[in-house]
């Protein structure tokens, strides 16, 4: 951010770091309200210097050899100043100490730190990162470039240019230019803070500027499918073979609960005999490389019989035909459609589905259900864990009747009053 450099120097004495009663001589270079100190490492009596002029008192060999050293110190900073300020760069403190002392370090920029992140990041796919998390990573980049373009007309930061305005500025942009909403814009501020947490240790800046930024959610309800609608879904027949493909795959993950990047990458080797003797698919989830077990049901072994012979998955050994998620996602609004279903399903609606309506919603306990789900947090599973309302109204039908029954053995116990004869 080219502005104008509020720049001047101070020498001063710490008499906290005094020794044998003589104080330790500094300079503080002060630019745009950072600061940064470089020691002359010589000592002076506090009752010699003046603080007012930042030199020592009187006339004596000493006080020349110091009042020397300062006026030099003064002059060569100065002209790395002017020449870091022909150079057309961004000033600082720290940029112009580093120049006096010779340091040909580099100040970081935003961009160049967030590039070196994203790459290291795209190297790492397939071992510990998901190519998801990566184009999340790159999709912020992006909307934070053409954020530096419209708001600062520049390209690129360094580092000790950000404050906390600056990320309330980029949150404003998301949501009012980009029109994003609050919980996605939070996950890109997320990500922000990653980027400098990394750049605070790998010591390219002290501290993380966007650390007094608190991240908020707003809670968000999940859709689900009804049993009603799984059964009109289950049920049409299609003419088309690429809706009645995404409608299978799209029930799987009802059944399973596993997310498209799991369902995607699923081969005939998956499938073996679990500890019941029935068939179950075991697996490690994709983005946290947890174990997602999960017995198959009825439902699920029909549509895999279905797929056997399929070209695309003798060819692959893959279980099921998946296109991409976006083609899949393009897919089932049309099946929606022609279902009658007036929600709009999406990959992950499957996910929500299998830990609500197909499983904690008929009793299987929740400890079960994130098991099969593949997390890591039994926190995460409560999100999924909506109660639905059929599901209250059964269990309050149930306790209406035990209480009933309670007070009509209650009352066929009680003995019956005796009458005088």
């Amino acid at each position: 951010m080219k502005t104008q450099q509020n720049y001047s120097l101070q020498f001063l004495i710490r008499t906290s770091k005094a020794k044998n009663g003589k104080s330790p001589i500094y300079c503080r270079i002060n630019v745009n309200g950072k600061r940064s100190e470089i020691s002359l490492k010589k000592y002076i009596e506090t009752s010699k210097w003046i603080s007012t002029a930042g030199i020592v008192k009187g006339n004596s060999e000493e006080a020349r050899v110091i009042n020397t050293q300062i006026n030099q110190l003064k002059i060569e900073i100065n002209q790395h100043f002017n020449q870091l300020v022909s150079s057309n760069r961004t000033i600082s403190a720290e940029l112009i100490k580093n120049s006096l002392c010779g340091v040909g370090v580099q100040e970081k920029t935003l961009i160049e730190v967030f590039k070196y992140h994203n790459d290291q990041m795209k190297e790492r796919i397939g071992t510990d990162v998901v190519k998801a998390t990566h184009s999340k990573f790159e999709t912020v980049l992006g909307k934070l470039e053409t954020f530096l373009k419209k708001k600062y007309q520049q390209t690129d930061f360094n580092l000790d240019e950000l404050n906390h305005k600056f990320i309330i500025d980029f949150e404003h942009y998301l949501k009012t230019i980009e029109k994003i909403g609050h919980n996605t814009t939070m996950k890109y501020v997320r990500n922000m803070k990653k980027i400098m947490n990394m750049a605070v240790s790998n010591e390219w800046i002290s501290k993380n500027p966007f650390g007094q930024f608190k991240c908020s959610s707003n809670k968000v309800v999940r859709e689900i499918l009804t049993d009603l609608e799984i059964k009109e879904l289950s049920e049409k027949e299609f003419d088309i073979i690429r809706l009645d493909e995404v409608r299978d795959i799209f029930l799987f993950c009802c059944f399973t609960g596993y997310a498209f990047v799991d369902v995607e990458k699923l081969t005939t080797n998956d499938v073996s005999i679990g500890i019941d003797g029935g068939k179950w698919i075991f697996t490690r989830r994709e983005k946290t490389k947890t174990v997602a077990n999960v017995p198959l049901l009825p439902l699920v072994q029909r549509i895999l019989e279905k797929y056997n012979n399929h070209e695309y998955c003798i060819n692959t050994g893959k279980l099921l035909p998946v296109k991409s998620n976006q083609k899949m996602n393009a897919y089932l609004k049309e099946v929606a459609a022609l279902c009658g279903i007036k929600k709009t399903l999406t990959m992950h609606m499957a996910r929500h589905t299998f830990a609500t309506t197909i499983t904690l919603s008929n009793g299987v306990p929740i400890e079960t259900v994130s098991r099969m789900l593949g997390h890591t947090k039994l926190a995460t599973t409560q999100i999924y864990a909506q109660v639905l309302e059929h599901k209250v109204s059964e269990d309050m039908l149930r306790l209406s009747e035990k209480l009933t029954n309670k007070a009509t053995n209650k009352a066929t116990t009680q003995p019956k009053p005796q009458t005088g004869t």
